[in-house]
This record gives structure tokens, C-alpha cells and sequence, in this order.
């Protein structure tokens, strides 16, 4: 199997809108949850959540282009323009051919759907723009991508709900092991913070009022948000071929199905993606230093989290650093994984642990070393991405210092 590394990456989140703005927010702690500011947000019982604030979709893409990318598609292109740019490809006949795509998304194109659902069932219109089902479909952004590119390898999107942006990522993972591409962009994407979108989550009963406080004993419930993460995945013979600056190596993946419940986790499956993802990358479980937790901020999620935790790594649970970036970015379904990579990137290069920040106190079945409300700086060589999806799909990234 060919070794992978990341040469370039890409973000546009609540916390920043780029990659460089983005670390020295979750180095400073920054929590960008605050009040919605969304249609319709007085008749919403959830009224936080982690927007992209100051963002104009006119300063980045021109009318033409908007009759075509709905908010979701406007946030991968923006982070994979970003990735491209650090990586310093050009996608011509040589290469593209050798490249291509994968990204996760949970809703896809929501708030098109949404709008339209408001013009035919509310408005009482009778027709709607002849681009709806492009701008809405899931695969809208890898094929924008992919054209803006010029990717013509492998190109599809995963759909597995808080795991689809990690699955996205293992998949490119094994495009370039297998031999099938040399590079791949990959990542996900997510922008489901409208009226529609946040009402669904409201009748689970998992949302805060209030904040997203993961590992704490006054937690409540997960906040959601928006944004995008991309990177570049590259063959490691060919990124050093071109001379390109290596952020990190994407040392093993692996993913398991709880096969249980479709709402509530088991520790069972979340562990064996963990050790699975171990295996995979070949390395001991004393070498992680730091995990990025899924960590949602809900009773249930963060208790099984540690225990899975703990039933992975056995004795150096007690040794390793986990935290949860959700609390200052939100949840963003299929694009969080994604977004939280980058801490994993900055633990290896920067010697950054990022914070769980609003943390107010233990709880006793979450005793883990959770780096409360301030980064810190330590030296690890190795770290893990978990990602834990309703349907009891898990999927765990492992990195390592190159």
C-alpha cells in the first residue's frame, strides 16, 4: 500500500474563513454559538447555533453561478479553492486524469429544498426554478468541484449523517492506497441552518438552549453549525516528486456499523473503529497522544464516548488528550469531521491541543483528561478523528507527525 499525506487544506466555518483564522480561534478558545439569525427563527423552540457570520455569497461567486450552488456547494468550493491553492497542484491532462473527489454531506442541498418547499406548499407557486434538483441534489458540491478542477478520477459522496465527512475521507484514503488516483480532494460539507433543518433536530430532543458544553457535568444537548473543511490527500512518492510540503500523514482509517440502535450509540462499535483505525496505520495505542472526540454534548453520546475510550486504550486512557472542538464550531452533521481534522493537523505541526471549552465541572462518567477551556501545548505523534453517526455508523481517522 502507498502511504498518503495532506498537502493542502481548506475551511470556511463558524470560527473562521479560512484555515489560518480558524486555529488561532480554536487556539484562543473562541465559541462562535450565539443567536440565530435566520427566517422564521421566533417560531423555532432551538434558537442558537453556530453561523458563518460575515459571510457574502456576492463577494465570492457571480449570479450565474449562485442560479446553481446552494449554500452547502458555495462552502466546499471556497475550502477546496483553498486546498488547491496551499498544495500548489494544477490539475492539467497529466494529472487530472489521476485525481478526483470524494465528499460527505448529511442534508446536501437543505436550504434549497427548504425555500421550495416555502414557494410550492406555503406560497401556493406553481413552479420553481428549472435548477432546483442540481442546486439540492448531495453530490452537487464534488461535482462543482470536481468541473472547477478539472478532477476527472473518482468522484461520489458519502452520506452517513455526523460520519459522512470522515467516511468521505476514508474512502480517498483507499482510492490512493489501491492505486486509483494519485490525489484526491476530500472532506464535507454541511449547511443546515434553516427554519427546516433546525425544526427536524428540534423533535429528536438532543439540542441545547443554551450551549454546547461536551464532557461537562451540566451538558445538555449538541448545537449545530455550518461550514466546510478540504484537503488535498496526496500520494506520498508523488507529493515529494513535486517537491510539496507535507502537513501531515493520513496513516490509517477504519469504520464499523454498532448494528444496534439507530439513535443510541454503543461503546462497543465506537471502540472497535478506534482500534480498528489503530491496526490499520500500525501504530500502538501508548503512541496517541491526542484524540479529537466526537463529543457532541449530549448525556448519552459523551458518557459512551468515554467508555468506548477507555475499552480501546485500556490503562493510557489516563495519558491520552481529548477534546471536543464542538463547543466553540458547533455541530456541523456532515461537514464536522471534516473541520475537526484541522485540530488533529494542528496538534502534529503547531504542538496545540485544542480546548473543550465551557466546561463547568467532572462528571464522573466522563473522566477523561478533556484539555478544559484552554489550548495547551504538548508534542504528539500521533492522533486520532472520531466520528460517531445516528445509525450507529462510526468512523475514526488516524494521523501521524510526518
Amino acid at each position: 500500500m502507498r502511504r498518503v499525506v495532506i498537502t493542502g487544506a481548506g475551511t470556511i466555518n463558524p470560527l473562521g474563513h479560512d484555515v489560518p483564522t480558524t486555529l488561532a480561534a480554536m487556539q484562543a478558545g473562541t465559541c462562535a454559538i450565539g443567536p440565530l439569525d435566520i427566517r422564521d427563527v421566533d417560531r423555532l423552540q432551538i434558537q442558537i447555533g453556530a453561523q458563518v457570520s460575515g459571510y457574502k455569497e456576492a463577494d465570492h461567486f457571480s449570479r450565474q453561478d449562485l442560479t446553481l450552488y446552494d449554500r452547502f456547494t458555495q462552502f466546499a468550493l471556497i475550502a477546496a479553492r483553498q486546498a488547491v491553492d496551499q498544495s500548489g497542484l494544477a490539475f492539467t491532462d497529466a494529472t487530472a486524469e489521476r485525481a478526483g473527489v470524494i465528499l460527505g454531506t448529511s442534508g446536501g442541498g437543505l436550504n434549497t429544498q427548504d425555500d421550495n418547499y416555502r414557494a410550492v406548499y406555503e406560497e401556493g407557486k406553481n413552479r420553481v426554478h428549472p435548477f432546483i434538483v442540481p442546486r439540492l441534489m448531495n453530490n452537487a458540491a464534488v461535482s462543482h468541484v470536481s468541473i472547477t478542477h478539472n478532477l476527472r478520477g473518482p468522484a461520489f459522496t458519502v452520506s452517513t449523517a455526523c460520519a459522512s465527512s470522515n467516511h468521505a475521507m476514508g474512502q480517498a484514503l483507499a482510492m490512493i492506497r489501491s492505486g486509483m488516483a494519485d490525489v484526491m480532494m476530500t472532506g464535507g460539507s454541511e449547511a443546515m441552518l434553516c427554519f427546516g433543518g433546525i425544526k427536524a433536530w428540534e423533535g429528536l430532543r438532543v439540542m441545547s438552549r443554551d450551549g454546547c458544553r461536551p464532557f461537562s457535568i451540566n451538558r445538555n444537548g449538541m448545537v449545530q453549525g455550518e461550514g466546510a473543511g478540504v484537503f488535498v490527500f496526496e500520494a506520498l512518492e508523488h507529493a515529494q516528486a513535486r517537491g510539496a510540503e507535507i502537513l501531515c500523514e493520513v496513516a490509517g482509517f477504519a469504520m464499523s456499523s454498532d448494528a444496534a440502535d439507530i439513535v443510541t450509540p454503543s461503546a462497543a462499535g465506537a471502540s472497535r473503529a478506534m482500534r480498528g483505525a489503530l491496526a490499520d496505520a500500525g501504530i500502538a495505542g501508548d503512541a496517541v497522544g491526542y484524540i479529537n472526540a466526537h463529543g457532541t454534548g449530549t448525556t448519552v453520546n459523551d458518557r459512551t464516548e468515554t467508555a468506548a475510550i477507555r475499552d480501546a486504550f485500556g490503562p493510557h486512557a489516563d495519558r491520552l488528550m481529548v477534546s471536543s472542538t464542538k463547543a466553540m464550531h458547533g455541530h456541523l452533521i456532515g461537514g464536522t469531521g471534516a473541520v475537526e481534522l484541522l485540530a488533529c493537523i494542528m496538534a502534529l505541526r503547531d504542538d496545540v491541543i485544542a480546548p473543550t471549552v465551557g466546561f463547568a465541572g467532572s462528571d464522573p462518567e466522563c473522566d477523561l483528561d478533556i484539555v478544559p477551556n484552554e489550548a495547551r501545548q504538548a508534542h504528539v505523534d500521533a492522533v486520532l478523528s472520531n466520528a460517531f453517526a445516528f445509525g450507529g455508523l462510526n468512523a475514526v481517522m488516524a494521523l501521524r507527525r510526518f
